[in-house]
């Protein structure tokens, strides 16, 4: 696997941090780039982002991890929504312009509301890609499942991949199955058992958080190759 770090134009905004992965030989890449965007409390770095990314990378994956104007600056607070979009469509133009590792398909992934703003954006029409994976999806604030951030869930119909804990916070699985029964399109959940909205596992757990990155790579691996293909 190839890492390079990169500096993506956010056009009117400066450069924000990236990372472009790929396959050892960029002849075995097969096309599909998944382009991953973390959550409001992380970056590009978090290590679960980080294991995706290289994981998918490996398996001949290309793949894009970057940073939200936010976070290059050391903010804590998130950037506008519209500043969150127009990040994700450079970031999209990015790798499909990309030369050191050609793709003509790319998979929208994203931590928490790196993955809403994806959602959003796919069902709005301002962003074009084959799938949407979510690293834990932020379905409604804590304690508050009576107000949900659902409804543009409903307007796409592309591909989706929901990975979630069993004690996330932010996702009710009840909820969030009820959900599931309203999507036009076709969609897939794995579950993390005992993990949180950062699919971190009670300290009586046995299961490393190793372990939990592998179900998630695995996963994403098997729910990839039909669109690779």
């Amino acid at each position: 696997m190839v890492k390079e770090p990169i500096s993506i134009e956010i056009i009117g905004m400066g450069n924000v941090s990236a990372v472009l992965s790929g396959p050892d030989q960029p002849g075995d890449s097969n096309k599909t780039g998944v382009i991953i965007a973390h959550g409001a409390a992380n970056d590009m770095n978090n290590s679960l982002i980080v294991a995706v990314a290289d994981s998918l990378a490996a398996a001949g994956y290309t793949t894009l991890r970057f940073n939200f104007p936010y976070k290059e600056k050391g903010k804590k607070s998130p950037d506008t929504e519209p500043t969150l979009i127009r990040t994700w469509q450079c970031a999209v133009t990015h790798l499909l312009n990309n030369e050191r590792f050609p793709v003509d398909r790319v998979v929208a992934a994203g931590k928490s509301m790196g993955g809403r703003i994806a959602s959003q954006m796919v069902a709005a029409d301002q962003m074009a890609v084959e799938a949407l994976i979510f690293l834990g999806y932020p379905l409604h604030a804590p304690g508050r499942t009576d107000k949900l951030r659902d409804s543009h869930l409903y307007e796409i119909k592309k591909r989706m991949l929901f990975f979630a804990g069993t004690r996330d916070p932010l996702c009710n699985m009840k909820k969030l199955r009820e959900v599931f029964h309203r999507l036009p399109g076709q969609y897939d959940l794995e579950v993390v058992k005992g993990g949180d909205h950062y699919f971190k596992l009670p300290k009586s757990s046995s299961r490393s958080a190793d372990s939990v990155h592998r179900q998630i790579v695995e996963k994403c691996l098997q729910w990839l190759d039909p669109i690779a293909k």
